[in-house]
């Protein structure tokens, strides 16, 4: 880890990972049981992971227009109308992936300067100010936090939870390999080298 940008810009594509990962898993779910009421802070896996998606849509609008020094956005209480977009988990899919790839783009253009820089969100309330990094750390946070939900969720159903833990450690890059070729990463894009081999 070289700066605090690249630790981001690293995250950015953890995120992307896990994402890709948990919604595979999702995907081999019937639309019943994708939209099934289950415990937890949302009532469904389908309920849950569009939730993810539409704060996705919401913060990284948010730091788009930060970075590129525009206003906030006027209204953006509209990416979560509706609450619930998309009911079918390949369409939510394919916008997931869509926000994360917009995210590893925003990330892997910032510097550790920019991570000080005010962000400008508007809230129900009115504008607000904060920090580009602090921002991006409630993001992941925010990611990390529901996806976990989900993760339990999906426990309940046929279908295993995937491991979401693989995406660090250097002796784990086999486990990742596979979901790396599938987004098109690879080792030395995220760390700067291949991953050491014994």
């Amino acid at each position: 880890m070289n700066n605090a940008a690249q630790w981001f810009t690293r995250s950015a594509y953890n995120n992307a990972w896990a994402n890709h990962r948990l919604l595979k898993a999702c995907a081999q779910l019937s639309a019943a049981e994708f939209g099934a009421t289950r415990t937890s802070f949302f009532p469904s896996l389908v309920a849950t992971l569009n939730h993810i998606l539409t704060v996705d849509w919401f913060y990284v609008d948010a730091l788009e227009r930060a970075a590129n020094g525009q206003p906030p956005h006027p209204q953006p209480w509209q990416f979560s109308e509706p609450e619930t977009p998309f009911a079918d988990c390949a369409a939510l899919t394919t916008a997931q992936h869509a926000v994360d790839r917009r995210l590893i783009d925003l990330c892997r253009h910032l510097t550790d300067a920019d991570l000080d820089r005010p962000a400008q969100i508007m809230r129900r309330a009115g504008p607000a100010t904060d920090r580009i990094g602090r921002i991006l750390a409630h993001l992941f946070q925010h990611q990390i936090h529901h996806r976990g939900q989900a993760h339990a969720m999906l426990a309940g159903t046929a279908v295993a939870p995937p491991q979401l833990d693989e995406f660090f450690c250097s002796d784990e890059a086999a486990l990742r390999a596979a979901d790396f070729a599938e987004l098109g990463f690879c080792e030395e894009e995220i760390w700067g080298s291949p991953a050491p081999t014994l």
